[in-house]
């Protein structure tokens, strides 16, 4: 077991997703079973209390790898040292309220937040931005923790579309998730993703196209399929959970930030997955965005690592409109944020 403790800290902890994410990391489940971890919970002063009952649930448990946990409503206190840093804790959107105001009010949560991660976490910090529009309130992070953090190391997550878009052609093929690989998120966390399966295949090598298309009747059924009811259900997935459970997706967005952190920590094991990174240039997104792409990581170590975009895929003209779209409205989102001054 490796001696020094990785310092993983989680905004919003007093939060439903900061509960359900933080037994995990300290079971082992994300950084793996000889990795100590030392867990920071980082809230607003009305959710410290929750946190802090969450900490005295954590002592309980007498986990062997949690060495300790520390509560605090200070981001100086939390990112200091911090090695992984998860952005859980976002304003929502409620009714009446405008995109706009939604951007404002969480550029005034991560513009702090990436102020603080560049003054004090580690200089091999990760970050993962859970808390939505994610995209966007990435890049505010990124922005406000330079130069001092490369905005590389900022990544919002897709993987929970990712792993929704595998349950679903999962139940429609009749196999196990795990059969399925290199499916992509494209674009924006919002309802203008692109779940992208033209690149998937079976164990077998068999395309998931192709057996769609026998499953379904033909490649004109599947293709109805996709348009008419996968790719839209993936996309208002959150929407569709909150009615019938009556609140928003919460052990599912967890388990999603675990396992983006889990690959790009200890590398992606089969294919490509998806995860929103700082663009390039790459596939025509404008460089400096934070949008999803298809990915894969060798995992981090001395030599940086992390994820890296998987290029050279081949788009078709269906595919390019849909990237297009999602693409645009992270442009309209950034725009936003720089007319408050923010970028």
């Amino acid at each position: 077991m490796a001696s020094e403790p990785t310092t993983v800290t989680i905004t919003g902890g007093g939060g439903q997703i900061g509960y359900a994410l933080m037994f995990r990391i300290a079971a082992g489940d994300m950084l793996g079973p000889d990795r100590p971890v030392r867990l920071r919970l980082l809230e607003i002063p009305q959710g410290m209390r929750a946190a802090e009952g969450a900490a005295l649930e954590l002592q309980d448990c007498a986990f062997p790898l949690l060495t300790d946990v520390d509560v605090t409503d200070d981001p100086l206190t939390a990112f200091n040292g911090t090695r992984i840093a998860m952005l859980v804790g976002a304003r929502p959107r409620t009714a009446g309220m405008e995109r706009g105001d939604l951007l404002a009010a969480n550029a005034g949560i991560f513009g702090p937040q990436g102020n603080a991660i560049g003054a004090v976490a580690d200089d091999s910090v990760r970050v993962v931005v859970v808390g939505n529009p994610a995209n966007t309130n990435a890049l505010i992070a990124a922005a406000s923790a330079s130069p001092d953090i490369p905005s590389e190391r900022f990544t919002a997550l897709t993987r929970l579309d990712h792993n929704r878009a595998v349950g679903q052609l999962a139940e429609a093929l009749d196999v196990a998730a795990g059969d399925i690989a290199d499916v992509v998120i494209w674009g924006n966390h919002s309802a203008t993703q692109f779940p992208d399966v033209a690149h998937a295949i079976l164990p077998d090598a068999t395309s998931v196209l192709e057996a769609l298309a026998e499953r379904l009747g033909g490649e004109a059924a599947a293709a109805a399929w996709l348009d008419d009811v996968f790719i839209p259900r993936v996309a208002k997935r959150g929407a569709e959970i909150i009615e019938v459970r009556g609140s928003s997706s919460v052990a599912s967005a967890a388990n999603a930030a675990i396992d983006h952190v889990r690959d790009e920590q200890h590398g992606t094991r089969r294919g490509m997955t998806s995860a929103a990174v700082v663009s390039r240039g790459e596939y025509g997104v404008p460089e400096g965005l934070v949008c999803s792409f298809p990915v894969t990581s060798r995992g981090v170590g001395s030599h940086g690592g992390g994820y890296e975009v998987v290029e050279g895929l081949d788009l078709d003209a269906r595919a390019r409109a849909r990237v297009a779209a999602s693409v645009d409205e992270l442009v309209a989102e950034r725009d936003a944020v720089r007319a408050l001054g923010v970028l």
